[in-house]
């Protein structure tokens, strides 16, 4: 009973510091004094948190409390299922090690060097596995099943302040990549007009939506329209590389349907497990052909004087980084003069409340010829402004001039 009313007695102790840690988010330097605080709480010697890298299926030791910094290599990384910290990682609980009986093989790292008595605990955080929580001490010492619980709820508390910390950085990160990717202007050529719109999603989680516009050596000009799936840091990067490519391909060729052949290859070797649906167009202001290829993606919209809106009559091929033993399709439509061409993510219209063919009906009613800034405007001010989209949303209007 004393050793339970002990251990409440410590934990609310840790709460009020962990408390503090959160409602600051200054994790860089809060960390080390948790790690101390843990110390203290469990009459420890050494304490490490270890942070779970998913790519690499590895844990990296990002704090410590009790270690020379200069005995510690520079970047220390345990795989998951060796050691005393892999195998927390591994089975997801916290255990107690004693190195004079186990026979678990000893990091291969300084982090249990010289230490009699090793544990840890996984630091989760929603079902997810953030890091490892490990403890040591240099002499024998027995621990409880209430510091074994003890240690868990600290080890929960801490994978709660460095997720808050990482999903802000990411999330900032994510932003800050996402707009640098995007284009700061789009080009003035005589005979054509561009507008474009970015808006992040309401859950606040950037993803890897992207519109692109530039010019080809021959005078025409290639348009993009893209997303790629998931959210966070991850897409906006994968969203980058695929964008690169793309116009590196479309330096070697102005067939749409090949540019996608080539960019999906691409996605297909290196990018493993990625998806994206990309519209790849190619205008020539003179004549005012398009020339259109879709990737999974929703087809655009045109609008004329004297016509009502339609979405152009475009075979949509699989989206990249899906298996396709075919060639995709490319096909010529011939702009009247004055019109407009409005790209889109799906992010535009799709509502949980809403079908999306009935999202899309509502594009087509709502695009008019107009300019390219004011059916942008329209459009946002429509389907944005009135009810914020769970998803990213990118608009592109292009305006073809009246001779």
């Amino acid at each position: 009973m004393a050793a339970s009313h002990d251990a409440e007695d410590r934990l609310r102790r840790f709460e009020a510091v962990t408390d503090t840690a959160l409602a600051h988010l200054d994790i860089e330097q809060l960390l080390e004094k948790l790690l101390e605080r843990v110390r203290e709480l469990l009459q420890v010697d050494t304490a490490v948190m270890l942070q779970y890298e998913l790519a690499a299926n590895d844990l990296v030791a990002t704090a410590f409390a009790g270690i020379d910094d200069d005995t510690v290599p520079h970047e220390v990384r345990v795989p998951v299922g060796e050691g005393v910290a892999g195998l927390i990682a591994q089975d997801r609980r916290a255990v107690v090690v004693d190195r004079a009986d186990s026979a678990a093989p000893p990091n291969p790292s300084l982090l249990e060097k010289g230490l009699r008595i090793v544990l840890g605990a996984p630091m989760t955080a929603a079902g997810e596995l953030i890091g490892v929580l490990q403890l040591g001490a240099r002499d024998y010492r027995r621990f409880t099943e209430h510091d074994l619980n003890l240690l868990q709820v600290v080890a929960d508390r801490l994978a709660l302040a460095s997720q808050a910390h990482l999903s802000s950085s990411q999330r900032a990160a994510t932003k800050t990549l996402q707009r640098s990717l995007l284009p700061a202007r789009l080009p003035a050529t005589p005979g054509m007009a561009f507008a474009g719109r970015y808006v992040p999603g309401a859950r606040e989680s950037v993803g890897g939506d992207w519109y692109d516009v530039f010019e080809l050596p021959g005078g025409e000009f290639g348009i993009v329209m893209g997303d790629v799936a998931g959210h966070g840091l991850p897409a906006a990067v994968v969203m980058g590389r695929l964008r690169s490519a793309l116009r590196a391909y479309a330096l070697e060729t102005t067939d749409p349907g090949a540019v996608l052949d080539k960019l999906d290859r691409k996605a297909t070797h290196f990018e493993a497990n990625t998806m994206a649906t990309v519209a790849y167009s190619v205008v020539e202001p003179a004549s005012g052909r398009l020339r259109v290829s879709l990737a999974g993606h929703l087809p655009p919209l045109m609008a004329a004087p004297r016509r009502e809106a339609e979405f152009l009559d475009v075979p949509v091929d699989p989206p990249i980084g899906v298996v396709y033993s075919g060639q995709r399709r490319s096909t010529t439509v011939a702009l009247p003069a004055a019109s407009v061409v409005c790209w889109y993510t799906d992010g535009l219209i799709e509502r949980r409340d809403r079908l999306l063919d009935d999202g899309l009906e509502a594009l087509r009613r709502t695009t008019c010829f107009d300019t390219a800034e004011a059916l942008c405007g329209l459009m946002m001010s429509t389907f944005v402004d009135a009810q914020a989209p769970d998803d990213d949303t990118a608009i592109l209007v292009m305006r073809r001039a009246t001779s």
